[in-house]
């Protein structure tokens, strides 16, 4: 071999099939030269890095539901309503004052009318939110509370533990609810806001412990969980710590459910005649209303706005469920797009067009893989 071409080869290196400064590091573009070689190569950016999206939500932003209608409409729904039951009562006059003339239609004096005592209906719809609410919150957290134990702990402790655990839900799963409810009210002497809500919370708390002992049992296994274990974290530790907040989306949703089952729960007590003594709800006002015959002689201004808060609170806390399931199921997330592709391809078809992705939304080929796809056809 000549002594130029020897010399030729050691001043200029070989430059390798893929430089290096078109390898993708960490998501980073490669840089539009080569340095250290003469001459430079100029490389082109891949088309996978360019059509890359925006950068995962880390943190909490993870954790909130995306933005959508139906989560503007349940937040506008749920808040509403909530600042209507805390503001409203301080406009009101006394809900259990009967000196006004009875079965008054509504009027500027008296925005609902009045019931068939003399007491203002509006002063009773602003104060029995709050009784309402606060059934539904009382019992949605006994009902989250006691899920999560039975749940989290059967799932991740296992053995005996968790038979014991199972065993108890199995069986508040088989009791039938709703005439349970029924019993236990009947029985009861008293019954006040505090001990409605705890009838329904402990009865209504055993499908959501199913839920989540399959979710604990999940995430047991995980290696995060296992080095902890290894560590020699107690297991307490490793509940609170490691467990519970990737339970947190499944967590509020259930309470959410939990809360808008409590309310339903207590109009449906109350409705029968065995909702709370001497407390005003929204399903007191709908069983006083089935009393005084209010469906027969028209005042449909008595029983409307109660059960109308009631249709409404529940429809913007299903809203927020679902918006919130589209964390815990990642599977809805791509189904509006799932469904709008479907939609554009009948539109397409219907039109007498491909069916099949339009040349703006295809990814660009480069020319080795559009001869490769001549060479397969």
């Amino acid at each position: 071999m000549p002594d130029d071409i020897r010399d030729a080869e050691t001043v200029t290196p070989a430059v390798d099939a893929a430089p290096s400064a078109s390898v993708v590091v960490d998501g980073l573009p490669p840089q539009n030269h080569t340095q250290g070689i003469v001459p430079d190569v100029p490389i082109t950016t891949p088309d996978h890095v360019v059509a890359a999206g925006p950068a995962p939500k880390r943190g909490l932003r993870a954790m909130l539901p995306p933005f959508s209608g139906k989560l503007l409409i349940g937040l506008i729904l749920t808040l509403g309503i909530l600042l209507f039951a805390v503001l409203a009562p301080l406009l009101s006059q006394d809900p259990r004052y009967l000196k006004n003339a009875s079965r008054l239609p509504p009027s500027s004096e008296h925005l609902l009318g009045t019931t068939a005592s003399g007491a203002d209906i509006f002063a009773q719809l602003a104060h029995g939110g709050l009784g309402s609410l606060m059934v539904g919150l009382l019992a949605g957290i006994i009902a989250v509370v006691l899920s999560l134990f039975f749940g989290v702990v059967s799932g991740y402790t296992g053995g005996w533990t968790n038979d014991l655990l199972s065993f108890v839900t199995n069986v508040m799963l088989v009791i039938p609810g709703l005439p349970l409810i029924i019993v236990i009210s009947a029985y009861l002497e008293s019954r006040s806001l505090v001990v409605i809500a705890l009838v329904l919370g402990l009865t209504g708390w055993a499908g959501g412990a199913v839920v989540l002992r399959s979710q604990a049992k999940s995430l047991r296994s995980r290696d995060y969980v296992s080095a902890a274990r290894v560590a020699g974290e107690k297991s307490g530790r490793i509940i609170l710590v490691e467990i519970l907040p990737n339970l947190l989306p499944l967590l509020t949703a259930q309470f959410l459910g939990a809360v808008l089952l409590a309310i339903l729960g207590e109009a449906g007590l109350s409705y029968l005649g065995l909702g709370p003594s001497g407390s005003i709800t929204w399903g007191t006002m709908l069983s006083e209303a089935r009393a005084q015959n209010a469906f027969l002689d028209g005042s449909w201004w008595w029983y409307v706005p109660p059960g109308l808060l009631i249709a409404l609170f529940g429809c913007g806390l299903a809203l927020l469920n679902f918006s919130i399931d589209e964390i815990i199921n990642p599977r809805l997330r791509t189904a509006p797009a799932a469904v709008k592709s479907v939609r554009v391809a009948r539109k397409n078809r219907r039109a007498g067009k491909p069916a099949g992705p339009t040349a703006s939304t295809r990814p660009s080929l480069d020319a080795s893989t559009r001869d490769d796809e001549k060479v397969n056809a």
